[in-house]
C-alpha cells in the first residue's frame, strides 16, 4: 500500500472537522454564552450541621454581559458562524430561555 493510500482516509477525517456543524448542534452550544451574556449567574448556599456552619458562593459573570453585549445578536452570531446557517427560532422565542 501506498504511503498516499494511507493519508488519504485521515486527511479527509481531518478536514470534514473543520467543516460547518449541524445547526442543531451549533445552537446548543452558543446557548450558555447566550446566557451567561444576559446576567451574573450563581448561587449561594448557607447551612448548618453537626459539623457546624457552612456556607458556598459561586458566581460567573461573563466579559459579554459586563460589556453590555446583547444576548440575542451573540447568538445569531455564534450559531452562523459554527454551522453556516442561521438558528432554527430566535433566542428569546426558545422555550428553555430564560433571563
Amino acid at each position: 500500500m501506498t504511503r498516499i493510500a494511507v493519508l488519504a482516509p485521515a486527511a479527509a477525517v481531518l478536514l470534514a472537522a473543520c467543516g460547518p456543524m449541524p445547526v442543531e448542534r451549533a445552537e446548543r452550544e452558543c446557548f450558555n454564552r447566550a446566557y451567561l451574556a444576559a446576567g451574573p449567574r450563581g448561587i449561594v448556599a448557607v447551612g448548618a450541621g453537626t459539623g457546624g456552619a457552612g456556607s458556598k458562593v459561586r458566581l460567573t459573570i461573563s466579559s459579554d454581559f459586563i460589556q453590555g453585549n446583547d444576548p440575542s445578536a451573540l447568538y445569531d452570531a455564534c450559531v452562523y458562524r459554527k454551522s453556516g446557517r442561521p438558528p432554527r427560532q430566535p433566542l428569546y422565542t426558545r422555550p428553555d430561555w430564560r433571563e
